[in-house]
């Protein structure tokens, strides 16, 4: 009895404890929504403190906004509502046209981007090309740019009056049209989020490249948000040609223009040269591959041309491009 007596209060402390623990954890415990509204809340809030976008240079200044949405993704009413196909008005933001087709390319592959071998090397996402067995995929591969501060604007298939017309990407200072297609990578359809120049340095975003940082050294971390798939690569098939009923329906925006009207320079031919390296290998083949090429991006990185300088659009600019 004695004992009984001398250990009743700790059996007594005992339950208390184990009491208050289940209800306090009960009570404390959020539930999963609770969780959930807390981490979209501290998501959202961390955007808005990353501070001013770097990447926002890669943007000409156009001297006034946008009048509405940049572009949507949205299908179009069938073309019996729309009437005739309004005429390209590509020319005014892009190349001119280098390969046409009859038929609109597959749709985007998802696909892993290879480090970059150095610092300074910019991203060419990979690409549906036209050649005489049809539509094949150009790998993805990092470029040695021709000058410092040179940007990389992509190219794209455009289709008009029943036809598919491929503009080639070029060099820039900043960042033009390229179809409002999502190739990933920071290449969301406007703008490129992967990296910027400072300095006579490109600065990488590690939140949209797969970099090894004990190769390059210039990195930092900024979230643009949903702008388009904000994963590496994207997960799911995407729309690889502006306009028709299926494409792209994207608009130029006035920096696109500035851009335009800024001093450029074509593609390489170092470039043109590793697209063409692939025409005619069957696993890249679009009817063989059917819409997942054999190689999807390479590691080896495409040298930079020499004494390449981009000019201005005009009388006195124009016969120096190609």
């Amino acid at each position: 009895m004695n004992r009984f007596l001398r250990t009743a209060p700790w059996i007594a402390s005992a339950f208390a404890a184990a009491f208050c623990m289940t209800g306090c954890h009960q009570k404390l415990r959020p539930t999963i929504t609770d969780v959930s509204a807390s981490t979209a809340g501290a998501q959202d809030q961390a955007a808005q403190d990353q501070g001013p976008d770097p990447a926002a240079a890669n943007e000409a200044p156009s001297g006034a906004a946008p009048s509405g949405p940049s572009y949507t993704t949205e299908a179009p009413p069938p073309p019996e509502q729309t009437g005739a196909a309004p005429a390209p008005d590509d020319e005014n933001y892009a190349e001119q046209p280098a390969e046409t087709a009859t038929q609109p390319p597959p749709p985007l592959p998802d696909y892993q981007q290879p480090p970059p071998p150095a610092d300074g090397y910019l991203w060419e996402p990979g690409y549906w090309a036209w050649g005489p067995n049809g539509y094949y995929w150009v790998p993805g591969a990092w470029v040695e740019p021709p000058y410092e501060g040179a940007l990389w604007t992509p190219g794209y298939w455009g289709f008009y009056g029943g036809r598919y017309m491929f503009y080639p990407g070029h060099w820039g200072r900043y960042i033009g049209f390229y179809g409002g297609i999502n190739y990933g990578f920071g290449f969301f359809g406007i703008g490129y989020e992967g990296g910027y120049w400072r300095g006579g340095h490109f600065f990488y975003n590690r939140v949209y490249n797969h970099l090894n940082t004990r190769v390059v050294h210039n990195v930092y971390s900024y979230n643009a948000g949903n702008r388009g798939y904000v994963n590496r690569g994207g997960t799911a098939p995407r729309a690889s040609f502006r306009g028709g009923t299926y494409g792209v329906q994207a608009r130029p925006r006035p920096s696109d223009a500035a851009a335009w009207r800024a001093p450029t320079a074509p593609r390489m031919s170092s470039q043109v040269q590793h697209a063409r390296s692939f025409q005619a290998n069957r696993g890249q083949l679009a009817t063989v591959n059917h819409g997942r090429p054999a190689t999807m991006a390479i590691s080896r990185p495409i040298p930079a041309d020499r004494n390449v300088r981009p000019t201005v659009r005009g009388p006195q600019g124009e016969g120096g491009r190609r």
